[in-house]
């Protein structure tokens, strides 16, 4: 429970930092981050259950792996109106971004 709560904490501060890079994203706060965070991962855990973990090459994982973080960060600001706004390359941008931070700092507690 405490990993999980630590894994949501970093990923809302990921998230507002972003948000303060990548034009076209807007996060209200660091309560607005916290609550995109957790609609972000139950999206993406969604998306996750609709297709499964197919076995692909590891470029192709990478590039649905983006993809997948795009369309999910653009679709947040419709689930939570008012606490993130995204346009499209701003998804597309927050998605490579998070993806480079991610890769050295983890948000998946192992």
């Amino acid at each position: 429970m405490l990993g999980m709560i630590v894994r949501f904490l970093v990923s809302a501060l990921v998230l507002l930092i972003v948000s303060y890079l990548v034009p076209g994203l807007k996060v209200a706060g660091f309560a607005g981050a916290l609550i995109a965070a957790v609609v972000i991962a139950v999206l993406g855990y969604i998306i996750e259950l609709a297709f499964g973990k197919t076995k692909i090459t590891r470029m192709h994982r990478g590039t649905i792996g983006f993809l997948t973080s795009a369309v999910v960060i653009y679709l947040s600001q419709f689930i939570v109106p008012g606490y993130i706004t995204v346009s499209i390359i701003g998804a597309l941008l927050a998605a490579v971004v998070i993806g480079i931070v991610d890769s050295f700092v983890p948000t998946e507690l192992r």
